[in-house]
């Protein structure tokens, strides 16, 4: 079969045969439907090196998958050949407390995972193949009804994880509450979407582009603001002077993380989704009083199956692209270049 595969650090993937994936025990292959691709994916081929994290090159890219189960191995129930479901990405021990509720991302025996601190097309085969091999069962969740897997397969990273960054602050977001979404990308604008969708609140888009905030207005947002040097002075007059009970920045640049802290109301939160190198200096008068700041890193089995059904019902819809496995060099071209709208899905 085809795949995209990593073979070294700092280098770009390479279109290749390799062999079709056969399940062991617990294992399943899922038929690829549709893989993401992912911000994060630049990261591995500009940027990372060995030691960066705990594990290394070859690997097929694609860590958001969705499709139909092809064959499961001895032991796996449950599950029929044919059946549209998704990949839930992160893949952890499967026995710590935290992956016993389905939080593999937070694992905390990184030693008895598959591949520490990864999952599929991060250390391990992904989903930018015709097949992929999944190690356990208990990372396959079939979709809901009105939902295909070209729809689902964004949904599993960037639905899932502002899902779980806004999830985790609901209680912050009453009628009346504001929330700030600054970056409107592939995450951004669909966490614009979750909170229209799962909330009260008040949204505010920011972005440095037109085009980003044009869409954030189709995905719902109330107010839409430049990111600039009056940016924090227009947010905080949009608020009546009180700052925004929850920031979602999605960038994670200097700059960002500063405009979180200028517009941030006390006892708010500030959760730093977007891994864009930044730093903030937190210290007694540095931010308002009682104001929580966090990072979070993708979301939980439990939540995808929520995100899903959001999906189905057509709450949120990631806006995409799609192209064909031998032209996901260009989608990635398109990502760096900051030409693409939305989502990128590879369709195999």
């Amino acid at each position: 079969m085809r795949a995209l595969r990593l073979r070294q650090w700092k280098s770009e993937p390479e279109l290749m045969e390799v062999p079709e994936p056969t399940p062991g025990t617990g294992e399943v292959v899922v038929r690829i439907g549709a893989a993401g691709a992912c911000h994060s994916d630049l990261h591995l081929m500009d940027e990372f090196e060995p030691g960066s994290v705990p594990w290394n090159p070859p690997f097929t890219l694609g860590h958001e998958n969705a499709g139909w189960v092809h064959a499961v191995g001895d032991g796996v129930t449950g599950l029929t050949i044919g059946q549209p479901v998704a990949v839930y990405g992160p893949w952890g021990c499967g026995t710590c407390a935290r992956c016993r509720v389905g939080v593999d991302p937070y694992c905390e025996n990184p030693a008895g995972a598959p591949v520490p601190g990864g999952g599929g097309g991060l250390g391990l085969d992904g989903g930018m193949a015709e097949y992929e091999l999944v190690p356990d069962a208990r990372h396959i969740v079939p979709l809901p009804d009105g939902l295909d897997p070209v729809e689902a397969a964004p949904l599993t990273d960037a639905g899932l994880t502002p899902y779980h960054a806004i999830r985790r602050s609901w209680p912050k977001l009453p009628p009346g509450s504001t929330a700030v979404v600054i970056g409107v990308g592939g995450l951004g604008h669909v966490g614009v979407q979750i909170l229209k969708a799962t909330t009260a609140a008040r949204v505010i888009a920011v972005d440095t582009r037109a085009e980003a905030l044009r869409l954030a207005q189709e995905c719902g947002a109330d107010q839409t603001v430049t990111s600039g040097p009056t940016a924090a002075e227009e947010i905080r007059a949009a608020t009546g002077g009180r700052g925004a009970d929850v920031v979602l920045d999605f960038v994670g640049a200097d700059a960002t993380l500063a405009l979180g802290v200028a517009v941030a109301r006390t006892v708010g939160d500030l959760t730093i989704v977007g891994i864009g190198g930044g730093t903030l200096p937190v210290s007694f008068f540095s931010v308002p009083y009682e104001v929580s700041i966090a990072t979070t890193y993708w979301g939980s089995r439990p939540e995808l199956i929520e995100v899903l059904e959001l999906g189905a019902q057509g709450l949120i819809r990631p806006k995409t692209t799609t192209f064909a496995l031998d032209d996901a060099l260009d989608a990635y071209r398109q990502m760096r270049e900051g030409t693409l709208e939305g989502r990128a899905v590879i369709v195999p």
